[in-house]
């Protein structure tokens, strides 16, 4: 019993009290004692009830259990099956030691019991193929109990039994037929499965070919579908485990039984007002089981891209649709988590499918006479919510419409037409009778008066995809013209102006509040600023357009500099700026990119202004912007909070930090951020062209140089004077401009921190600065020139005194030997001298020596011949009693001793061959 020993001490130590604990360990071990060597059957089923009472609620007696019991009750399992109050009584208290025990809290250096027994049990595979063998048995509570116990092992020890239940025959097997045996053993069974299969896809394959699809939809159907209870949202997680990045299996799954037992549960039953938490959560994993088709397989895995796309066409072939827009646009009580799961099911239905953007385009919702396009409901809902996370979801649906979709894109912006002035602030309900375009329009400008730039923004964000890449769409909507709030005040203005117009507006409105940024406007100044760089990028119209009023430029450079501004404002005015240079064809002296450049310059300073792009490429946004990721799981324990999407404390400022707001993260999405680096390394480019290729303000032609005809000597003088003092001046600007660039470039703190007035020195000193800067690199370059030089000899010399140090060490150890060599030669010498000194003396006679040592020798062998001959005597005279008595027998004892001597001659000549 040393394990129970050393285990008593453990149980002291935990639990403080080593009386008790001993108590306990006695205790469990009697009973054990009783179970395993008791005569009388009552007495060992009352022990085990004993013993399972203790355990349940003890840590000391689970403990002790599993420092002896194991062995005793899985014996208990295997050979007394055909008693079952016995077997269901083992299996109970193997449940509880299992079983954590939660009511008191015990200090922080606490043993887990319940962990420790799950490790013992599950070392060994037999025992897990034992309980395996119980599932076929008729009682019910052996069953249930097995299973209880099973779930309890996966949740603690996971791998261990997914690679016992893989090495036993039919053990999945046996766990599939309990999804058909009564309630209470399917949900357990359902359950263990559910863990069973989340990250072992051998184990899916093998449950996949027991059928497990059949299973799982009958179950759902047999519960009610989505007005099922929690069985419902079970099968589903097991059906999302099943198909989760699994290709073979979403093959099955659409070739055998088919994509309809999943639709079904979308469509809504009954009351469609009604909708519990639990309704929430069977149709958000519905939702869940959508998303995992449509997103296919992982990256590595080939032919992903078509079974994702034949995935999408079957969904939308069996009217899914349909039911999504039920769930996201016409169900008024719908919870807000489960129209934004029905919405970005619809992105995703539609994302790179021709047929399926097609499909979308030309749906219809509502009852006659009130009928609209679904597209125009969608975005009803996104200027109309008063939740954040709707409209995410909605505008993901425009994103998923206009990406790589000229011919739709043209669509919406052909809808785009000015309505009155009248009509643009007639009532919300009025909208039901607009186009897109138009409604669209209206949400640009309705929030004008109010000073609410909410629905604005929102509108920008639609506007900007309907834009993207498309060259077509971006010239209608440049020749849009808004009428002023009074007509009578002033002309029509662009949209684009208006659009600048409202981005200043919302930087004023922060500046009113006295805050950097509240947080309904922390992002509405970065979509407006997206929405300017996408339409201006690759389309020099644009670029005239924003240029066409001066004040723009000026406004975009404060902009750029403003402290109080967000990294990301900033950053994407600089952007925005950079833009104006890289798609600049204007030859016009006041907004050419020369012009720009040279504003930036002297207002900004090129140090800080390419410092706003770094700062940007480092923000939260850029580093945090990632490919679309797969959704997290929807399990029990995070059902209820995924469920429960809260949007009321969307307007605390508290809760949000500047630069990870939802909408931010939603719009600087990994494509706009790849967008933006490449953008950022053209306009630094272009910068440095511009200045390297400067403006010629007067045009050199070689004719001019030559006298005209009737123009006399000194107006031909004078007018060659005159252009050669223009010259002089354009190459001395010229001079000051590359000198101003040269100083900002070499800054750190950028051009920010320098006054105005500084940086208009003239252009002479800044040629000066250069050169003694230049000078000045020259002399460093020459220093570190020397530096490498010194540097050089002295590691010769330090290796020419490490050889010089080798060398005198080997010629001491040189030295030593040969020191060592003259004492030895002179010891030797000394003993020669001391024999030839004493050669007179008589050595030892030999003769004596010998004659000394044979009679020694022969006085050894005379006493070892006594000695046989003795033994001799002795072996005579038991030959002699062993004749008489042979005699007294009646034995012939000469015929014996026949030949016995001749025996020992032949034996000693070959002995002698042998040795021959």
């Amino acid at each position: 019993m040393d394990l129970v020993s050393g285990y008593k001490g453990v149980v002291g130590l935990v639990f403080g009290n080593e009386n008790s604990a001993l108590s306990e360990d006695s205790y469990v071990e009697r009973l054990l004692d009783r179970i395993n060597n008791g005569v009388l059957a009552e007495d060992r089923r009352a022990a085990v009830a004993e013993l399972q009472s203790v355990v349940a609620e003890s840590r000391a007696a689970q403990l002790a259990f599993g420092a002896m019991g194991f062995p005793v009750l899985m014996g208990v399992l295997k050979e007394e099956r055909d008693d079952v109050e016995m077997v269901r009584g083992a299996l109970e208290t193997l449940v509880s030691a299992l079983t954590p025990i939660d009511h008191a809290k015990g200090p922080q250096n606490e043993v887990q019991a319940a962990l420790m027994n799950t490790d013992l049990l599950s070392r060994e595979s037999d025992n897990i193929s034992l309980l395996l063998s119980l599932l076929p048995e008729e009682d019910f509570y052996i069953r249930y109990y097995t299973l209880q116990l099973l779930t309890a092992l996966l949740t603690n020890s996971p791998n261990r039994l997914q690679e016992a239940i893989l090495t036993i025959p039919r053990g999945i097997t046996r766990l599939m037929d309990m999804l058909m045996d009564r309630e209470v053993i399917r949900n357990e069974a359902l359950l263990l499965l559910t863990y069973l299969t989340r990250e072992a896809e051998e184990i899916q394959k093998i449950v996949v070919f027991e059928g497990a699809f059949e299973k799982i939809f009958s179950i759902i159907k047999e519960e009610g579908g989505s007005e099922g209870g929690v069985v419902v949202q079970d099968c589903l997680e097991l059906l999302n485990n099943l198909l989760r990045t699994n290709t073979s299996n979403q093959i099955l799954l659409r070739e055998t039984i088919g994509f309809d037992p999943l639709i079904s549960i979308l469509r809504l039953r009954g009351s469609t007002y009604s909708f519990t938490q639990q309704k929430t959560i069977n149709l958000l994993s519905a939702l869940g089981t959508i998303n995992l088709l449509m997103m296919g397989a992982p990256e590595t895995e080939p032919g992903k891209d078509a079974n994702r796309l034949t995935n999408k066409t079957v969904l939308v072939e069996k009217k899914v649709l349909d039911h999504l827009l039920m769930l996201a646009v016409e169900s008024q009580w719908a919870p807000v988590a489960v129209r934004c799961a029905a919405l970005r099911c619809i992105g995703d239905l539609i994302a790179g499918h021709p047929k399926n953007l097609d499909a979308l385009a030309s749906k219809f919702l509502g009852e006659e006479p009130q009928v609209e396009p679904a597209l125009n409901s969608i975005l009803r809902i996104l200027l109309r919510t008063s939740s954040m996370q709707e409209f995410i979801a909605a505008d993901y649906v425009f994103k998923s419409f206009c990406e790589n979709n000229t011919d739709g894109q043209t669509m919406l912006a052909s809808t785009l037409i000015p309505q009155p002035h009248s009509m643009t602030h007639a009532p919300l309900e009025e909208d039901v009778k607009m186009s897109f375009g138009s409604m669209l329009l209206r949400g640009l400008t309705l929030s004008e008066n109010d000073g609410d730039l909410e629905t604005c923004c929102r509108a920008a964000s639609v506007l900007s995809h309907v834009l993207k890449d498309n060259i077509q769409c971006k010239e209608r909507v440049l020749r849009i013209e808004l009428e002023a709030p009074m007509p009578s005040l002033g002309a029509p203005e662009p949209l684009m102006h208006r659009m600048v117009k409202y981005l200043a507006l919302a930087s004023s409105m922060n500046n009113k509040e006295g805050k950097s940024s509240t947080t309904g406007n922390m992002y509405i100044q970065p979509i407006i600023l997206k929405l300017l760089v996408i339409w201006l990028a690759d389309f020099p119209s644009a670029v005239n357009c924003f240029l066409d009023s001066r004040p723009h430029l000026t406004y975009l450079l404060e902009l750029v500099s403003n402290p109080s501004a967000t990294v990301g404002i900033r950053g994407l005015a600089a952007v925005l700026l950079g833009e104006c240079i890289l798609y600049n064809k204007s030859s016009d002296g006041g907004k050419d990119a020369f012009t720009i450049v040279d504003a930036i310059s002297q207002k900004v300073g090129l140090t800080s202004y390419f410092l706003k792009f770094d700062e940007l490429q480092k923000s939260f946004l850029f580093s945090s912007a990632k490919p679309v990721q797969p959704r997290k799981p929807l399990t029990r324990s995070n059902a209820a909070s995924m469920a429960e999407i809260e949007d009321a404390d969307d307007n605390d400022p508290t809760n949000q930090k500047n630069e990870d707001h939802p909408i931010l993260i939603s719009i600087f999405d990994a494509q706009f951020v790849d967008f933006v680096k490449r953008l950022e390394a053209d306009i630094r480019e272009s910068i440095m062209d511009v200045y390297s290729h400067p403006k010629n303000k007067v045009a050199v032609v070689p004719a001019e140089l030559e006298q005209k005809g009737g123009e006399t000597d000194g107006e031909y003088i004078k007018r060659l004077k005159s252009f050669v003092e223009k010259q002089c001046s354009e190459i001395q600007d010229l001079l000051g401009r590359n000198a101003n660039l040269a100083e900002d470039l070499a800054k750190t703190g950028g051009g920010s921190n320098s006054r105005p007035e500084q940086r208009a020195s003239g252009g002479l000193e800044r040629v000066q600065v250069e050169t003694l800067r230049r000078d000045l690199q020259e002399a460093s370059q020459r220093l570190e020139m020397l530096k490498a030089e010194k540097a050089k000899i002295e590691s010769e010399a330090s290796m020419y005194q490490n050889l010089a140090g080798k060398m005198e060490s080997d010629l001491k150890s040189l030295s030593d030997a040969y020191n060592s060599l003259e004492q030895a030669n002179y010891h030797l010498e000394k003993e020669v001298g001391a024999l030839k000194s004493g050669g007179a003396t008589a050595f030892p006679d030999v003769e004596a020596i010998k004659a000394e040592a044979r009679e020694e020798a022969q006085k050894e062998s005379e006493a070892e011949l006594n000695d046989l001959l003795v033994c001799l005597g002795q072996e005579q005279s038991k030959v002699e009693k062993l004749s008489a008595r042979l005699l007294e027998l009646g034995e012939d004892v000469d015929k014996l001793l026949e030949g016995i001597g001749d025996d020992m001659g032949l034996r000693d000549e070959d002995g002698e061959e042998e040795e021959d």
